[in-house]
């Protein structure tokens, strides 16, 4: 099941950004020649109209590929490369203006369908229900870990935080014993809150967060679905910001990024909780390729806008033997660094 529901976050996300580019080429009379799901080799293609729809071995990702896009047959009124700069930046920036909006669609859809959210963070005046304390980050050799509790995690007769501190701290040098909820079964540990703990963390070691799920009329799911939308967007655009710093300095290695093995099990843990736990993490993972494929690096969408600026500066495209030949070692890399990661990743498994 885990590759099933890997397979459709796959599919959703990369048929949605890669219709975003097909669908305003289209409208802008550009000529699309391919849509493709996955990288060649070719497993299955037909053609409709002009352009041929393409399914292929290597699923990380899709393409659609536009006529004169690398610049050539400028003469010819159905190339990408006769438009105007501005045709050319909405082709390029479609992609990720359709992963947001696809974020913002199936945030929206959750709140109507019933959204767990954090109780500090829910929409004001909203109705609360089934609220619960679910454990959110824990510290390494605290008691916590010892008893072998898990981020995500449920302490399973709590529905407020200072419920469940009250009686942690309250309890503490005494061993006591706490029922945990996970993967919808129920068990308990023994644990030993500490008197003096370090700093930050807690009796226990545990960072944790009351949960409620939130029920919208439609009205208040579309404004809210846009407002958590756009704190995803920041908060998602910081921490890659933060991993791009960390990086350069050396004080964040890959081992930080989950390739699709790692998306893949990630995917069948956010299923178990339920479909709209399903739907917030495809969200998540939609503002993630946006806010990434906006970044100014060749064979990204950012990169490519990057080289419609220097366009508009000098007056003049770059040469298409130049602009084709540095996005081909940028895919080159990116497609090395993504089979590094699965690698590094399918490791992690054994």
């Amino acid at each position: 099941m885990t590759i099933i529901f890997f397979l459709i976050t796959l599919a959703v996300l990369i048929l949605s950004h890669e219709f975003g580019h097909f669908i305003v080429a289209k409208k802008s009379g550009v000529r699309v020649d391919e849509f493709g799901f996955g990288f060649p080799p070719n497993i299955a293609k037909f053609k409709k109209g002009e352009t041929t729809y393409s399914l292929n071995l290597i699923p990380f990702g899709g393409f659609v590929k536009i006529h004169g896009e690398e610049g050539q047959d400028a003469q010819d009124k159905r190339s990408f490369g006769s438009k105007p700069v501005w045709i050319k930046s909405l082709i390029i920036s479609a992609g990720v203006v359709f992963n947001i909006a696809l974020a913002w669609i199936l945030i929206t859809s959750g709140f109507l369908a019933g959204m767990p959210v954090g109780v500090s963070s829910a929409p004001k005046g909203a109705e609360i229900k089934n609220q619960k304390v679910i454990i959110l980050q824990i510290a390494k050799k605290s008691p916590a870990e010892s008893a072998k509790i898990l981020a995500g995690d449920e302490l399973v007769g709590f529905s407020e935080i200072k419920e469940a501190s009250d009686f942690i701290n309250g309890n503490a040098g005494k061993e006591i014993e706490m029922k945990i909820k996970r993967n919808g079964e129920i068990f308990s540990v023994n644990i030993i809150p500490r008197l003096n703990p370090p700093e930050g963390e807690g009796a226990i070691g545990i960072a944790m967060d009351a949960v409620g799920t939130v029920k919208l009329p439609i009205h208040r799911a579309i404004i809210e679905g846009a407002i958590m939308t756009y704190n995803m967007i920041v908060g998602t655009a910081v921490s890659l910001f933060g991993f791009i710093v960390g990086a350069i300095k050396g004080t964040v290695g890959l081992s930080a990024i989950s390739g699709p093995v790692g998306i893949a099990g990630i995917a069948g843990s956010a299923a178990k909780f339920g479909f709209v736990y399903f739907l917030s993490f495809i969200a998540f993972l939609s503002i993630n390729l946006a806010i990434i494929n906006i970044l100014p690096f060749p064979a990204l969408d950012g990169g490519r806008l990057l080289f419609l600026l220097i366009e508009k500066v000098k007056g003049s495209p770059v040469s298409p033997k130049i602009s084709s030949t540095v996005h081909g070692v940028g895919m080159a890399i990116l497609l090395s660094l993504m089979l590094f990661i699965t690698y590094r990743d399918i490791l992690k498994l054994f």
